[in-house]
């Protein structure tokens, strides 16, 4: 399920960097991904690409608007105009007005009840990301919130997702999960039914962290080579390397200061775990 050539109603389906220089974010991102860029496009918007496949994007803030540099998730919808007046509806807002980025679609940006940022994409050429869950693409888009009582609602509402706590509720952190969807990788340490993770921003003592956002998560091939890659070409590293209960992770800031998070691919990251402890 790796290479994709579209997405259902409620799927999240694209992410992009909205960066002051893209040129200059495309050679970051270039050198530490690997990504091939198409582009620059309309609104100095590059396309990256692994393996001859669109993954993810990078330009411009949307008609000048004063946004601070970050990754956007994108969500698959059936009317660009529709979602925007469920979001009024369901308590969020709608933070950019639909419009029409031809020939590629349709988008409008939008705002939870907590005030985190999405996107929602009604597609005409460009379906979504071409390429998913594998080294130097993207894999899951994480929402961080203070209000997830009111947010699971919202996105119920909109999408038809199902929260689900994973774990002790005390962790905080809530799968979405899209009833009839099968996505992801048949071997996959979640349900392949999973859209995104919510986590609680409760008792946080980062000021971002407490803050209500969305974020993006790459699959790499090696956590600790990329965190230390992306120091060399400007970037800095926000939480250094750490074991997860299922891979290896990193959250990192580009020179620009949009937040990513990296993670070794599930199992490459199990294999060397099980070697390190068999020492």
């Amino acid at each position: 399920m790796s290479e994709r050539e579209g997405y259902q109603h409620g799927v999240p389906c694209w992410v992009d960097a909205i960066q002051p220089d893209p040129t200059a974010s495309a050679r970051f991102y270039g050198g530490l991904f690997g990504w091939g860029f198409e582009g620059p496009g309309p609104g100095n918007y590059f396309v990256a690409r692994v393996r001859g496949r669109d993954v993810a994007g990078i330009g411009q803030p949307y008609n000048g608007a004063a946004i601070e540099p970050a990754w956007n998730t994108y969500i698959l919808v059936d009317s660009a105009d529709g979602a925007a007046q469920g979001a009024k509806s369901a308590g969020g807002a709608v933070v950019v007005e639909p419009v029409d980025v031809l020939p590629a679609g349709r988008l409008a940006v939008l705002a939870d009840p907590g005030g985190a940022r999405f996107g929602v994409w009604e597609p005409s050429s460009r379906k979504g990301a071409q390429l998913v869950n594998e080294a130097g693409a993207w894999a899951m888009s994480i929402l961080t919130t203070a209000n997830p009582t009111s947010v699971k609602d919202f996105y119920a509402a909109m999408f038809g997702w199902e929260a689900e706590a994973l774990g002790p509720i005390e962790n905080g952190i809530a799968l979405f999960r899209l009833p009839g969807y099968i996505g992801g990788e048949p071997r996959q340490p979640v349900p392949r039914d999973v859209v995104a993770v919510m986590m609680s921003s409760s008792g946080s003592d980062s000021a971002r962290e407490n803050s209500s956002h969305w974020s993006v998560n790459f699959w790499v091939d090696d956590a600790d080579a990329v965190a230390a890659k992306a120091e060399t070409l400007g970037g800095k590293i926000l939480v250094a390397p750490f074991d997860s209960h299922v891979s290896r992770d990193a959250v990192l800031v580009d020179p620009s200061g949009g937040v990513f998070s990296v993670s070794t691919q599930p199992s490459v990251a199990r294999a060397a775990q099980a070697a390190r402890a068999a020492r």
